[in-house]
């Protein structure tokens, strides 16, 4: 009787689980096909929720806490290596007899680069994310004070008598000038928009400041990305233009001081995007100023015709002078250059002829010696005194690659002590950072993402027609809830965004293998951070102007006590905390060129951020989107307003913060593998 009610049982489980499995696999299989737009993507329900939980416990399991390398340097004795690393706050020091970490230094947030002074005796650490400069002292390798700076602290150089180290803000596209004696700032500098890197003649008292955005300019315009000069002595800068090229990252002296070289992208963002099967679409060299010609600028092409060499990052010059390294993140390589080919071709007299060295795909043959492979993601770099050894930063291997100069051979990986395993997330933002997947190595996600966020200009993908339906970058931070995406809002997922249509319309190549779009898509949907906003809220706390501004944001009536219709209030669109009701809406912005549609409503966290504004950039400031293109009050009410109430709006918008940061500072991921570049 027994042994029969067992059986009973089973079988009545047994129809159960048919019951459940069939009409329950295809009802998995019909949402599977409607998140990844393919019907054949492997029912696996832990390849795609799993990465991107929210649960604290889950993402401490199947996450990592990767060091994530970024700059480096030498000190003048090659006894150590002091490294960035990035995604723990921490200063690493690397033994290089043993070539083994002796001690991991706590900085500030999100450290951006390191420099020593001559006597060795100290160390200065940018901390990006913290708005200061943590000073070490290396004999006893620790914080031994900390220096208050602009926002967004980057690339660092002490002038030559080292009274006054100079600071490259990147968020506030300025350099602070501090007082070493009185560890203090005594002048801020404008520079370009969004600056990172600084390098020092050896011979003059002058300092030159790379831009990386260009200068806000209308589709049709050319594009312009500005240099800044320091002059040490009289404590003044001069802004330099330089068209056609951006995300200008690092830049190096010649030891003579005739030449100044720096990483430079030039994008074809005015051509159709279909382009990119020609070949041309983003191109990336390095720029030469002629500092005894007036400061004429070349550019130079590192990419080949059949083969790209994207996101340069940093370049390293040689002490005799005769060679140029340049660290190409998207392709792990390092191209090495030879320095009196490019001074030969700078003597050419016909102008036009020089101008032409920007255009040509052919010409690094002549002046490229070696490509040398790195590990994933080389990122800063640096030569030891004797020009014997460079140093680079593997930024997603956890390594330090060691390159022998004259045999011009990878020697060496020096192993940091990170996770040996690659999470899913860590394996998506190596596809991120990579362009293998793009044709010939054209360009990675970066390249119009950096930093994970926009590059500021406006394409045409030419998806329904030439010349239609213009773009504007739109941000990747924090945007794993705020489907849908691209300003049509068709795509419901990251899935559709980087899966097919990754590969038909901007790759042009086969479409990520379905394990590599699981790894990309969680990347970017949960690993993803917003910087603090430390420029105009960096405590939670709302100034005055803020608060008038807010209640204007979520007012229900007008000035004369009319009713505002529901759909034309700013907080019902874009409601905290997202600062979007995720919907699509007709704000009246649409040009000429666009066809007939709503616009997805984006988010506002950070918006300050992300000029240009609209979906195809025409609002150069915030201020714009109401005085010029919002005057029929359809996007938001606001014609009633006086001048000093659109200015509250406008900063209350710029107050407006990740909700990260609005809550404990333990629940902030920091130092985990979720951090943005």
């Amino acid at each position: 009787m027994n042994r029969n009610k067992t059986y009973i049982i089973l079988a009545l489980m047994l129809g159960l689980g048919l019951l459940v499995f069939y009409p329950g696999k295809q009802l998995a299989r019909e949402h599977v096909n409607e998140r990844t737009a393919v019907t054949d993507h492997p029912l696996v329900c832990t390849s795609c929720h799993i990465p991107i939980s929210k649960n604290k416990l889950i993402s401490k399991m199947i996450n990592a806490d990767y060091y994530s390398p970024f700059n480096l340097a030498v000190d003048h004795n090659n006894k150590w290596l002091y490294i960035v690393a990035q995604d723990r706050d921490e200063l690493l020091v690397v033994d290089l007899e043993t070539n083994r970490v002796v001690k991991n230094i706590a900085v500030g947030k999100h450290p951006h680069s390191v420099i020593i002074d001559q006597k060795g005796q100290k160390a200065y650490v940018s901390n990006e994310w913290s708005d200061n400069v943590s000073v070490i002292n290396l004999d006893s390798f620790e914080v031994a004070d900390t220096i208050s700076t602009g926002n967004g602290p980057a690339g660092m150089a002490l002038d030559h008598e080292e009274k006054h180290l100079y600071i490259v803000n990147c968020f506030g596209s300025d350099v602070s000038l501090i007082e070493l004696n009185e560890k203090k700032e005594v002048k801020r500098l404008s520079t370009g928009n969004n600056p990172t890197g600084i390098a020092l003649s050896p011979v003059d008292e002058e300092i030159l400041v790379t831009g990386r955005r260009a200068n806000i300019a209308a589709f049709n315009e050319p594009l312009i990305t500005e240099l800044t000069m320091i002059n040490t002595q009289k404590q003044r800068a001069l802004k330099m233009n330089v068209e056609e090229a951006y995300l200008m990252e690092n830049a190096a002296y010649t030891p003579s001081g005739d030449l100044a070289m720096f990483t430079l992208i030039r994008p074809k963002n005015q051509l159709p995007a279909v382009q990119v099967e020609s070949g041309w679409m983003m191109t990336h060299g390095i720029g030469v100023i002629e500092r005894n010609k007036n400061g004429r600028i070349s550019q130079f092409l590192l990419d080949e015709p059949n083969a790209y060499y994207p996101d340069p990052f940093d370049i390293e010059i040689s002490p005799d002078g005769k060679r140029a390294y340049v660290s190409s993140s998207g392709v792990d390589m390092i191209s090495v250059i030879a320095i009196d080919s490019i001074r030969k071709m700078l003597e050419v007299t016909d102008p036009q002829l020089r101008r032409s060295y920007a255009n040509n795909l052919d010409l690094s043959r002549s002046f490229v010696i070696k490509r040398i492979r790195t590990g994933e993601n080389p990122k800063g770099m640096a030569l030891s005194a004797d020009g014997k050894k460079l140093y680079v930063a593997e930024q997603l291997n956890d390594m330090v690659s060691v390159i022998d100069t004259e045999t011009l051979e990878k020697t060496l990986s020096i192993d940091l002590g990170g996770p040996i395993r690659i999470t899913v997330a860590r394996q998506g933002r190596r596809l991120f950072n990579n362009a293998g997947h793009t044709f010939q190595n054209q360009y990675s996600c970066y390249t119009c993402h950096p930093d994970n966020h926009e590059d500021g200009l406006i394409y045409n993908m030419a998806a329904k027609g030439m010349g239609r339906n213009l773009t504007n970058t739109q941000s990747l931070r924090e945007i794993g809830d705020t489907a849908p995406f691209k300003w049509n809002g068709m795509n419901q997922t990251v899935y559709k965004q980087d899966g097919m249509r990754f590969s038909t319309v901007l790759t042009r190549t086969e479409q990520f293998s379905y394990a590599d779009l699981d790894a990309i898509s969680a990347y970017i949907m949960r690993g993803i951070k917003q910087p603090p906003n430390l420029m105009y809220n960096p405590t939670g706390e709302l100034t005055a102007s803020q608060e008038r501004g807010k209640l204007l944001y979520e007012r229900t009536e007008d000035h004369a006590g009319n009713p505002i219709p529901e759909n034309n209030r700013c907080v019902t669109c874009h409601p905290a905390p997202l600062y979007s009701n995720l919907k699509l809406a007709d704000v009246s912005t649409l040009a000429d060129s666009d066809d007939s549609i709503p616009f997805d409503t984006p988010h506002l966290n950070n918006v300050f951020a992300s000029a240009p504004y609209l979906h195809d950039g025409r609002a150069k400031t915030l201020e714009e989107i109401w005085t010029i293109y919002g005057t029929d009050d359809k996007h938001g009410y606001v014609n009633d307003m006086s001048k000093s109430e659109l200015n509250d709006l406008v900063n209350y918008l710029k107050s407006l913060r990740s909700p990260e940061y609005d809550q404990e500072a333990p629940n902030i991921q920091h130092g985990s593998l979720f951090y943005s570049n």
